[in-house]
């Protein structure tokens, strides 16, 4: 069940994350395109920069949980990746990296954007610029999507790294 559970999440996460790269073709596409416009053309555009500005943020914030599952984040390599570390250790590292550190972060996260983010969409938030995007709060809603999924990847790794000691500890 635990495993069945692990797969579910990685599964997910894997097609959030894929599917999100694909925001990356269209932001590069758009950039392409508003320069050419604005340098060729004179023509800039408001709302087509805070769209760049927009799938950067969701690249960035829905990628989370997809780089963690690959186990791309940024660590202390030297003590994690040291040769005098058996398996065992960096189970339990990460273990106490994912209790103390990743998930009180995420749930601080989602506990203080849970206002913030109700009052975007109760007040139907857009753009404060001229020419800008409507609909600003569906980005802000992101963040509580992002760090639902990087918590739901926290615990499929906790469980991962929980496996891995378990089975260790019974050879």
């Amino acid at each position: 069940m635990i495993k069945t559970l692990i797969n579910c999440i990685d599964a997910l996460n894997e097609w959030v994350g894929r599917t999100t790269a694909w925001l990356v073709v269209w932001m590069v596409l758009l950039i392409c395109y508003d320069v050419a416009m604005r340098y060729l053309f004179n023509q800039g555009s408001t709302a087509l920069q805070e769209l760049q500005w927009h799938l950067f943020s969701l690249i960035f914030l829905l990628g989370g949980a997809y780089t963690l599952k690959h186990d791309g984040h940024v660590r202390v390599d030297l003590i994690h990746q040291s040769q005098f570390l058996s398996d065992r250790h960096r189970a339990l590292i990460n273990i106490f990296g994912i209790l103390f550190f990743l998930i009180p972060f995420c749930i601080l996260v989602i506990t203080t954007a849970w206002p913030f983010v109700g009052n975007a969409f109760y007040y139907n938030e857009g753009s404060p610029d001229p020419g800008g995007l409507p609909h600003r709060y569906l980005l802000k809603g992101s963040v509580l999507i992002a760090f639902v999924l990087l918590v739901l990847q926290a615990i499929a790794e906790l469980l991962r790294n929980s496996l891995k000691l378990s089975q260790q500890e019974s050879n």
